[in-house]
């Protein structure tokens, strides 16, 4: 199992930017709230060594279970919907099973891309037929409607744009994608138009207000907007070198209390303001870098499995990384995406070292150039 891989072939360069970006975190979130610094840095030892663990692990024997991996998701998120606890807006995403509590919507993602990986591979030749990709929609579509009927609006447009990774990867058709987008866009614009109408009941009503709130801000100044603003706030007043960290300035806007769940959610101007603009420049490029890298391992990956999960990984990383950065500085509605490596919560955390693990290993069993 071992005996081909290669230390020069294992990508270090990825893991340092990982745990770099990791320990920004960690350091803003002991100011964003101290009393969540030692569970952040446990979470982080722990998810380093459960990603070099894996990385060791051959990801093809896994995928043999590839079916496990996804009725073991369905199932989680089926619990859910009968034994999950309920949080402040009313959403029920969080599971409870003996001591340990996590959200399973944030482990859909890994399990979601590792079933794909090897579905498309399996069908990679019939991968363009109207069959596999009718099934391929489907068997994304239950997973989805679990995680949007939490509610949970943000995560379950994370999946679907983790499904049109893995099917771009996989070597779906130019003509199919272009074909889906000329019907998808119009579609989107019109199914927005159709939420925003009174008494629509396409989303929820803390849904509807944040859309509201991003279109008129100064309207919803002292609710639904008021952290987004606050945020902006926070990261310009950080200017070029930040006011310093865990500073005691009055006019700080984290001091202050304004916004609140600083250290999840808005851990982003939590750096703007500390660390001012080459703190943010730093946790955007390492970001933009380790999306970027695992983008490099999909091209060197010895099979469509393993381009797949790179991919999807690095598409994952992109994404989410954008909304959230999006959100705080106020170019999009509040979507609740934390920010990767960097937000405080041990699902997202933990889920996230899986996938890199994952992505180091197909790294490590990368084609070798002749």
């Amino acid at each position: 199992m071992f005996k081909k891989l290669r230390l020069r072939d294992y990508d270090f360069k990825l893991v340092l930017m990982v745990i770099s970006l990791a320990v920004i975190g960690v350091v803003a979130i002991g100011s964003a709230d101290e009393s969540l610094r030692s569970r952040q840095l446990a979470g982080v030892v722990a998810g380093t060594f459960l990603m070099v663990a894996i990385s060791f692990f051959n990801y093809s024997h896994l995928l043999r279970l590839y079916w496990v991996i996804y009725i073991v998701n369905i199932v989680l998120l089926v619990m859910v919907q009968f034994m999950g606890e309920t949080n402040n807006t009313g959403a029920q995403r969080w599971l409870k099973i003996g001591g340990l509590k996590f959200q399973p919507s944030e482990t859909a993602k890994i399990l979601l891309i590792l079933f794909f990986a090897q579905f498309i591979m399996k069908y990679k030749e019939k991968l363009n037929t109207a069959k596999i990709i009718g099934l391929s929609v489907l068997l994304a579509a239950l997973p989805w409607y679990l995680v949007e009927e939490q509610p949970d609006l943000s995560t379950s447009i994370v999946l679907i744009v983790i499904f049109c990774v893995v099917m771009f990867a996989g070597g779906i058709s130019l003509k199919l994608v272009f074909g889906v987008l000329a019907i998808a866009i119009p579609a989107v614009a019109l199914l927005i138009s159709l939420a925003l109408k009174p008494n629509s009941e396409i989303l929820e009503g803390f849904q509807q207000n944040r859309i509201f709130a991003f279109l008129h801000p100064d309207d919803y100044a002292t609710t639904e907007a008021y952290q987004q603003k606050n945020s902006v706030t926070a990261i310009a007043s950080g200017m070029l070198d930040g006011k310093g960290y865990k500073n005691n300035e009055t006019t700080s806007v984290k001091n202050g209390n304004f916004i609140s769940e600083a250290e999840s959610d808005f851990i982003f101007a939590v750096i703007g303001e500390e660390f001012g603009f080459k703190g943010c420049l730093v946790v955007i490029i390492l970001l933009f870098c380790i999306a970027l890298e695992c983008i490099s391992v999909a091209r060197k990956a010895k099979d469509v499995a393993g381009c797949i999960i790179a991919a999807g990984m690095g598409g994952l990383i992109a994404f989410q990384s954008f909304f959230n950065i999006g959100v705080t500085t106020f170019i999009m509605p509040n979507t609740g995406l934390p920010l990767p490596f960097v937000s405080y919560g041990l699902t997202s955390l933990m889920s996230l070292f899986m996938g890199m693990g994952f992505v180091l290993n197909v790294r490590l069993q990368a084609r070798k150039s002749k």
